[in-house]
């Protein structure tokens, strides 16, 4: 992973100790439980790779992230594991990734320098298949995992397919029927793709397509989207189509950041010349027009991988956030005041109680601490010291909307969108006055995304 000749470059580089720039901090900051992902709408994942070998886990976006795959653990041919590296990244990692609603999984396997001879054998004989199986669960116990990755390069048609197929059905098993995740990482496409079976498919959450190291220009949109297509056409639920996107360039390997560093402009550019030779990647159109594609026919969008983005206005990962978000994120944050919709209305705790269950309402602007919401960096929207929150965690249209003790869940998230409307990423749908009226009392509830007058807010000033 990437699936090419690039682990060694990787790894001799990490040596030489070459300075990477890396994404900025996070701002979720709320707890939430392991099992909790972070929430974009209609369930979109944004996946992204991190080494062990470079980067920092304090430096990583967890905010616009879904999941996050700690890469490699290698396996032995007898089923075990050979020891994490770094494990204290890895701690490290998974505190962080819960502690701001991502999910953490590791990764086995990679290119390995093309060696995938432990994962041929592993996988030949039943014994040494329940011994990796039982190395997995024991190592997702131990650092407090939400799932294990599979990046055998490659399963090979035939016999070693079986072997796969086998090998997956049983993890499928042991990890799913522990609340845990299972995904694997897949080749583009060509011959060697057929080594992963469609029976595969039923057995993971999702795969990660690395459509990376191919296409003229490298990776460019059409051959990437065709990668994707291709597993789609072996029978690939759009849902479990994740599609992968590099962070880098081929042929010379340069992480976007280095390009960037070197141009700015570079950030919105698909080749340019380093290093005596045309060097091509993703910039941030072509990664916006795969993530608004991806959005409409695929589950998500993986990245390999985060140590190689930049931070601020030019990172790939904001990007991929932006459309995932509908083009705004959440809400500016730090605002304290009324929020005001139809016929001029403020959003009002009914009878100003704090009690978990108040209803949320329309009222007429009294300048009142009921309708004084705070716009917090989590995403939240907070009253008297609780959150706006969609009853029982609902999804369907016409659930209401009270207050609740914050809880860090999707239920309590609120996205600004550029029409003026408030959508819940967990639902996919917007905050909306009931009728639509504006008459005092009126109920809020979600409903079908449409910025209507009873879906258009104005936010604190």
């Amino acid at each position: 992973m990437p699936n090419s000749r690039l682990s060694r470059q990787r790894r001799r580089w990490g040596a030489a100790g070459l300075a990477l720039a890396t994404v900025a901090t996070g701002l979720v900051v709320a707890a939430a439980s392991p099992a909790a992902a972070a929430v974009l709408p209609n369930g979109f994942r944004s996946v992204g790779y991190m080494p062990s070998w470079s980067g920092s886990v304090n430096s990583i976006q967890y905010n616009k992230l879904t999941h996050i795959n700690y890469a490699f653990a290698l396996p032995n041919s007898n089923g075990t594991l050979q020891g994490i590296p770094d494990p204290g990244k890895l701690s490290s990692l998974v505190s962080l990734g819960h502690s701001n609603n991502v999910r953490v999984s590791l990764a086995i396997g990679g290119w390995n320098d093309g060696n995938d001879s432990a994962f041929e054998a592993l996988a030949a004989n039943a014994s040494s298949r329940t011994t990796f199986v039982n190395s997995v669960v024991s190592v997702v116990n131990q650092y407090n995992l939400d799932g294990v990755d599979i990046d055998w390069e490659y399963p090979d048609p035939g016999q070693s397919g079986n072997n796969f197929t086998a090998l997956m059905q049983q993890l499928s098993s042991a990890m799913h029927s522990r609340g845990k995740l299972l995904t694997a990482a897949v080749v583009s496409g060509g011959g060697t793709a057929e080594g992963v079976q469609p029976a595969v498919f039923g057995y993971v959450d999702w795969l990660n397509i690395m459509a990376y190291d191919g296409g003229s220009p490298h990776a460019n949109y059409d051959w990437s989207i065709q990668s994707a297509n291709y597993w789609k056409g072996r029978g690939l639920p759009a849902s479990k189509t994740v599609l992968g996107v590099p962070f880098y360039s081929r042929p010379g390997y340069y992480t976007y950041s280095q390009l960037v560093a070197m141009d700015p402009a570079n950030a919105n550019r698909d080749c340019v010349t380093a290093g005596g030779a045309q060097q091509c990647y993703n910039g941030i159109p072509t990664i916006k027009r795969k993530t608004q594609w991806a959005m409409a026919n695929a589950g998500g969008i993986m990245n390999w991988e985060l140590s190689q983005d930049t931070s601020g206005s030019t990172s790939l990962v904001s990007a991929i956030y932006e459309v995932a978000t509908g083009g705004t994120g959440n809400p500016p944050t730090g605002r304290t005041g009324p929020i005001t919709g139809i016929g001029g209305k403020c959003v009002d705790v009914a009878s100003a109680s704090s009690a978990n269950g108040t209803a949320v309402q329309l009222w007429t602007c009294n300048g009142s601490n009921a309708q004084s919401w705070t716009v917090s960096s989590d995403g939240t929207l907070r009253a008297l010291g609780k959150c706006m929150d969609v009853t029982a965690a609902g999804t369907a249209n016409g659930t209401v909307v009270q207050l609740y003790d914050c809880n860090g869940t999707g239920a309590q998230q609120w996205q600004a969108q550029s029409n003026g409307t408030l959508r819940n990423p967990t639902s996919g749908r917007c905050l909306d006055a009931t009728g639509p009226s504006s008459a005092d009392g009126t109920r809020l509830q979600i409903w079908d995304c449409f910025a209507g007058s009873n879906q258009v807010w104005r936010l604190p000033a």
